[in-house]
């Protein structure tokens, strides 16, 4: 008879098979062993392998929580129009520095922007390289001393070559960039051949910000509320259009008289809208050195540019001026 008979639903057809093919160890001594003095764990003590095992299982949940995080930011980046990035150039985390903190306070960024359920939230800026945008870079280095900020840039495949200081112009590579919930705010600038600045914040919800005079607004809102005073509040905003409507786009004669209205206002106080710096201050020192204005400018503007060089935060702007 053959070892193995085939049993179905045939009464005739059966499979015996052998006793010794399968063995099972012995659930009794395995007890035994495991109870033995040698094995037993004294005092509440945890087993190794236990600990072990969680410490694993608590870098595979940290792991997967950056991971999260990490999509949730490429998913902001692909749900972006214009999205299609050629070159990450570098990552900055830019830490808060108490050397020349300019705006008291300390702003909740779910009372100015509203919740976010995503890690950080995303500011993505189109920019020309052939027209280097002075206030953000100013503005972006006087957020990271509030925020903890995740910078990078980009070059759009529109553009051909981009020269090194704007390729570096927001900060170094950070070592921590790839683990976005470290971070409040990312800061995303891209060279690509565009007409006019334009800024794109929340793609679900707003329309893109266009103009480097708005996009400034909008940035300077995240680190200092406008004058409550209304006067004010226009003067502010004169200034910031008269920066780039006459000064950046005028004619030499609009310049001049510009120069000689920024001469008159810093006779009265030391910052354009009083005693306070504000964007006004930003704006104009931007346009006033981008134009080479600098070296035709009064008493009263020499010194002023003087004293917003003597603030850090204008270093990377100099630095593009050179």
């Amino acid at each position: 008879m053959s070892m193995y008979q085939v049993k179905t639903v045939c009464p005739e057809i059966k499979i015996d098979l052998p006793t010794c093919m399968y063995k099972l160890p012995n659930i009794h001594t395995r007890q035994e062993n495991s109870c033995s003095p040698d094995h037993a764990l004294q005092n509440g003590d945890v087993d190794p392998a236990v600990k072990a095992l969680e410490a694993r299982q608590d870098e595979i949940l940290r792991k997967l929580y950056e991971l999260k995080a990490a999509v949730e930011g490429l998913a902001k980046t692909v749900m972006t129009p214009d999205a299609d990035l050629d070159v990450t150039v570098g990552n900055t985390l830019s830490s808060q520095s108490s050397s020349c903190d300019i705006f008291k306070g300390s702003p909740n960024l779910d009372t100015l922007l509203g919740k976010d359920l995503g890690a950080l939230r995303d500011i993505v800026i189109n920019a020309n390289p052939a027209q280097p945008p002075l206030t953000l870079l100013v503005l972006h280095s006087l957020l990271c001393q509030r925020y903890r900020v995740l910078s990078t840039v980009h070059v759009h495949s529109s553009v051909s070559s981009v020269p090194p200081q704007l390729l570096s112009c927001l900060g170094p590579k950070h070592a921590d960039s790839y683990a976005r919930h470290m971070f409040q705010l990312g800061f995303t600038l891209i060279w690509k051949d565009v007409p006019k600045l334009e800024m794109k914040f929340s793609v679900r919800n707003m329309c893109p910000i266009e103009g480097e005079a708005n996009v400034a607004r909008f940035l300077f809102k995240l680190l200092a509320p406008y004058p409550s005073d209304p006067v004010l509040a226009t003067l502010v905003d004169g200034w910031v259009d008269t920066a780039f409507f006459q000064l950046a786009d005028g004619s030499t004669k609009e310049r001049a008289a510009v120069l000689r209205a920024l001469n008159s206002a810093l006779g009265r106080g030391p910052w354009l809208s009083g005693p306070e710096f504000s964007l006004a201050d930003i704006a104009c020192y931007c346009c006033v050195m981008q134009t080479g204005s600098a070296s035709s400018a009064a008493t009263n503007v020499q010194r002023w540019i003087k004293s917003c060089e003597n603030l850090v935060h204008f270093g990377p702007a100099k630095v593009l001026l050179k």
